[in-house]
Parts: C-alpha cells; structure tokens; sequence
C-alpha cells in the first residue's frame, strides 16, 4: 500500500514589506464554534466532578488517564481546531469515500462534540453517537445525536453496525491503540470505513526560516518528551498505517494537507487558517505547562522556555507549519 500522500507544495509567504489585513481584521469563519455550551444531559453526577491541578481543571472519572484539561480554555483550542479543519477541508467533515447516507455513526473521544453535531446536522437521518471521558457536550443538540461518557480504551460497549467511525486528536494519547482499532473494526458493519484525523505535532519549516534548534521547534519535540512519561506517543498520527493494518482494516489511505502556524501565507484563506493554528498552538503552550511540562523541567525553566517559543510564534518571518493527516482504512465487505 502507498505511504501517505505527498503534502502540497509549499505555501507562498507573504513578501517582506507587502500590506495585509492585522490579525484582528479578520473576518469570522462561516464555521461558528460559539453555540457549543459545556453541558450535558443524562449523567450522573459523578462523572461532573473534577480535579483541579496548576490552576487548570481535568476530568475526575479516570482520572489522570488524559494528561489535557477540559475547562474552558481547552474547550475553546478544541472548538477553534475543528474551525480551522473546516477552513482546511472547504467543509468536509471526512475524505472516506461513503456512498450514499450512512445509517450510523460513532465519535470516538468527542471533545466538546462539536463534530458530531455537525455530521448529524449533515445526515439528519444517522443515528450519531460521541464518546468522551469528560461530560462537556452541548444539552441541546440534532435529535439524531447522543452523547456518552466512557473511556474509548474499555471494552466496547457502543453496538454494531456502525457506517463510519471517527476520531480526531486523540490517538497520542492512546495507551493501546490497536485495541481500540480492533474493537472498531469489529463493529463497524462490512464495508464500513474508520477515519482518524491527526496534527503531526511538528513545526516544519520548507524555506529555512526556522531551523530546527529554533525554540519553536523544540517545544514539539519537548512535548513529545513530556508526554512519554505518562505513557504516550505525541506523534502517533504520523504512524497509524502499522496500526490500522494491524486491526484488519484493508484499503487504507492517507490525505496530507500543510496548515501554516501564524499569518505568514500570502494567501488570505490561509492566513486564517494560520491563525486558528497560531492560536491553539499559544493555547497547548499553556495545557502543556500546566502538567505534562512539569515531568521533565521545573516551572521556572518552563516560563523561559515558552517565553522563547512564543517569540517565534509571533514572528512573521518564521515561515512554520503542521502536517494534517487524514488516515481512512476500511472493513472488508466479505471477509474471508
């Protein structure tokens, strides 16, 4: 099978000198994350307690299974992500090549659920269901949509018969991803397709404007430290053919597409993009700082550190950016 698509051509920077609109003169993405409450119905009261640590909250069930906090910030980075993909995509919600109107479909770690509203929106006729260890999910939702809290690494317990199952950021945090792949792949009904959508967790650089000991650069690669200590793989979505492959799925593809971090790109779609990017990236510096970070550098170093980091992120000339990946692998129709 063919590795992962070659990413489009390098993005054109805007020329030294040249006039552009400043950051805060752009127009608000046709793709509103605001009407997402963090609410939800049908819970027990259990699953809304939380712990707080560093000043940031996390979820209480299954505590510490998730090293990223899901209060309000985080919910914000996890909202203007799905914006900025939807800029990246024109819309598209999935690459995987369904036909027709899928009958059911399943979000695997469902964040704040924002996708999962906008795929029952799109096909009001699926049964839609997301799952999350967090109850942050809007109350009010498509009448076609659901929402569960559980851990996606426990037996499956979700039916059958699924058309398409999603995922999207959340296989670095996996401690067993294949298991989790094979209990989706042995729901999903034959014929059925997974897809998983997956930030590189790389600054890459095409012109040479930011070297690799760049501060930028090496707050990914510390991240990728960091997050090893509690049992994971920042960069897992680089990799996802073996695992895939591994679980059963047949037919497996990946589309790459480049999302500049910051407002650099000449082009004007782009430097949105860039900013949606620009933004989250500044926001995981504080959802890092506040745990994952402290494994492996004390809080002054930290404060340095991404001092440093953000710096670069704020200059124009770095001309940086992440690799998205969009893996899709699919269930035989007959299976021998």
């Amino acid at each position: 099978m063919a590795e992962p698509s070659t990413a489009p051509g390098a993005i054109e920077a805007i020329a030294p000198g040249e006039h552009v609109e400043e950051e805060d003169d752009f127009a608000t993405s046709d793709y509103d994350a605001s009407s997402v409450a963090s609410s939800s119905a049908s819970l027990t009261s259990s699953v809304y307690q939380h712990a707080y640590e560093n000043g940031r909250r996390y979820h209480q069930y299954r505590h510490g299974t998730y090293p990223i906090p899901n209060d309000d910030a985080e919910q914000n980075r996890d909202d203007m992500k799905h914006a900025m993909m939807l800029e990246l995509t024109d819309g598209k919600l999935f690459f995987a090549p369904i036909t027709g109107n899928p009958g059911k479909i399943i979000d695997l770690a469902t964040g704040t659920g924002i996708w999962a509203v906008d795929i029952a929106d799109k096909f009001p006729g699926a049964s839609v269901l997301g799952v999350d260890l967090s109850p942050i999910q809007p109350l009010w939702v498509p009448p076609n949509l659901r929402f569960l809290v559980d851990d996606i690494e426990d037996d499956w317990t979700h039916g059958d018969d699924w058309d398409l199952v999603h995922m999207r950021c959340i296989s670095p945090w996996l401690k067993d991803e294949v298991k989790v792949l094979r209990q989706a792949y042995e729901h999903i009904k034959p014929g059925g397709w997974i897809e998983i959508q997956e930030l590189d967790a790389r600054a890459n650089c095409d012109d040479g404007s930011m070297t690799p000991d760049a501060p930028l650069s090496k707050f990914f690669d510390t991240a990728e430290r960091a997050v090893k200590e509690f049992g994971m793989k920042f960069r897992a979505g680089e990799n996802l053919r073996a695992p895939l492959e591994k679980a059963g799925f047949v037919n497996i593809e990946c589309k790459v597409l480049k999302v500049p971090i910051g407002t650099w790109p000449k082009d004007k779609k782009k430097r949105l993009i860039g900013l949606y990017c620009k933004t989250a990236v500044s926001d995981m510096f504080g959802a890092m700082a506040a745990k994952p970070l402290r494994k492996i550098l004390d809080p002054v170093e930290i404060e340095l550190f991404l001092a440093a980091a953000r710096k670069d992120l704020d200059d124009p000339s770095i001309h940086s950016y992440e690799k998205y990946y969009f893996w899709m692998g699919q269930r035989p129709s007959v299976e021998g």
